[in-house]
């Protein structure tokens, strides 16, 4: 009898140190300001740093992508659609479509290095959020040209609005946008 009490004894004083534990740790992260727990947590507001070798959501410049396939070749899960046209401005091909599923992408980063010009590399973003299986799909050739060309980050809310353009935004062989926006 005295070794039932012993154990009653020892779950409750077990569950309630543990309980303490956990209350001294959500006291410690309310935030005055905000009036949100979330002190320590302060994702949303300020970006999770990320180890520099991180493979986060690819990274796509259409600008020096010659449609050579070998990325789509050398993925293991057949994940990277590429969509071309012979180019009718001097020689090359003219991408159409440069997608690539992620619900079966495993981020090896296997399409990485066999690119002859490194026009896809693994970024750092890790947080493309959407609805359906359809947001997951991510075209590269008719993201905005800030993303579609490398110089910004993927997002969500540029993959929705991409998904209503029905051509490329830009043309190899075509004038640059940006040298418009520069003059």
């Amino acid at each position: 009898m005295l070794t039932w009490f012993r154990n009653v004894w020892l779950a409750v004083s077990t569950v309630a140190h543990g309980m303490g534990v956990t209350l001294v740790t959500l006291l410690k992260t309310y935030h005055r300001d905000r009036q949100t727990f979330a002190d320590t947590y302060t994702y949303p507001e300020t970006p999770i740093k990320v180890k520099p070798r991180y493979r986060g959501f690819h990274r796509f410049d259409l600008t020096v992508c010659i449609g050579c396939e070998k990325c789509a070749q050398a993925c293991p899960v057949d994940c990277i659609y590429i969509e071309k046209v012979k180019s009718p401005v001097g020689k090359g091909f003219r991408i159409d479509t440069f997608g690539i599923d992620y619900t079966k992408c495993m981020f090896c980063a296997l399409c990485v290095e066999p690119c002859p010009v490194d026009c896809i590399f693994m970024g750092s973003n890790h947080d493309l959020s959407c609805y359906s299986r359809d947001g997951c799909i991510v075209d590269y050739a008719k993201l905005p040209l800030e993303l579609a060309w490398g110089k910004a980050t993927l997002n969500p809310t540029a993959v929705a609005e991409s998904k209503v353009l029905h051509k490329p935004v830009w043309v190899k062989g075509e004038e640059s946008p940006f040298e418009f926006a520069e003059s």
